[in-house]
């Protein structure tokens, strides 16, 4: 499967008016499922690389309501990468993507939803392991 038929870029209204900008997310109706897990990343600088994982249960949607980073998205075969730089825009995505968020600006807060509590078992974290589990050849 292409890797640009995985991910998806949402973009979110914006009801703001005169007095400031204001941005709305509702599960299931802004990101296609429940929000059960909310959290966010802020103080990393540009050299930091986070998530470096896949998950086979969790589904996400990473929002940079303040500066800018980038996400590397890898399905085993071949990679994208997206700039996360309006609060408007989300990036979601599906199960057992491989995920690298980096490239932070000092300003950068990149709030992310999931539809699961957090289980540690559910996580790859070796990237050999993850092109055994989908069969991959190694986008990286």
């Amino acid at each position: 499967m292409n890797i640009k038929d995985q991910y998806r870029i949402l973009e979110f209204g914006d009801l703001g008016d005169e007095r400031g900008n204001l941005v709305v997310v509702e599960g299931e109706q802004d990101i296609p499922f429940e929000i059960k897990r909310v959290f966010y990343i802020y103080g990393s600088d540009s050299e930091v690389v986070r998530g470096q994982h896949a998950n086979r249960n969790s589904e996400f949607v990473l929002i940079n309501v303040s500066g800018t980073s980038k996400v590397r998205v890898d399905n085993g075969f071949e990679e994208a990468v997206i700039e996360l730089n309006r609060p408007r825009m989300g990036l979601y995505l599906p199960t057992m993507l491989w995920k690298d968020m980096y490239e932070f600006s000092e300003d950068s807060v990149l709030l992310v939803l999931t539809n699961t509590h957090y289980d540690g078992t559910e996580y790859i974290r070796s990237y050999d392991e993850y092109l055994k589990e989908v069969g991959g050849t190694g986008a990286k």
